[in-house]
């Protein structure tokens, strides 16, 4: 099954991606990812750009509503996510654990949902 670990971070940590803390911040990154790699769970992910950077829009009634800033009711962000393949939630939650983000966020882990059956 696909899982989503959605990583949640603090602006504190987002900061922490340039400047004098960079280089230990993405070293732990790069060794979880190389773990998740190495053991053949990973399917993809990505980190995103600052939450300062984000477009929220929003359609009520059908009326297009475009907000600068992610405006989410938090103080952390989504930072990024990675997609693996595990047989179970508790192998997904396992994994979560490691994740450098659990330290000072928090991770969300969500099933993907499957494709939808092709209309014949």
């Amino acid at each position: 099954m696909k899982y989503a670990i959605l990583i949640h971070e603090p602006k504190s940590e987002f900061a922490k991606r340039t400047g004098p803390d960079a280089p230990t911040y993405w070293a732990g990154w790069m060794a979880y990812t190389q773990a998740v790699q190495q053991a053949g769970v990973m399917v993809g992910g990505a980190g995103l750009e600052p939450p300062d950077t984000a477009t929220t829009l929003r359609s009520p009634n059908g009326k297009r509503e475009i907000h600068d800033g992610p405006y989410a009711d938090s103080k952390e962000q989504l930072g990024g996510f990675y997609l693996i393949e595990v047989p179970s939630l508790d192998e997904a939650l396992d994994w979560a654990a490691k994740c450098p983000g659990a330290a000072n966020g928090s991770i969300e882990v969500r099933a993907v949902l499957p494709p939808p059956p092709s209309a014949s």
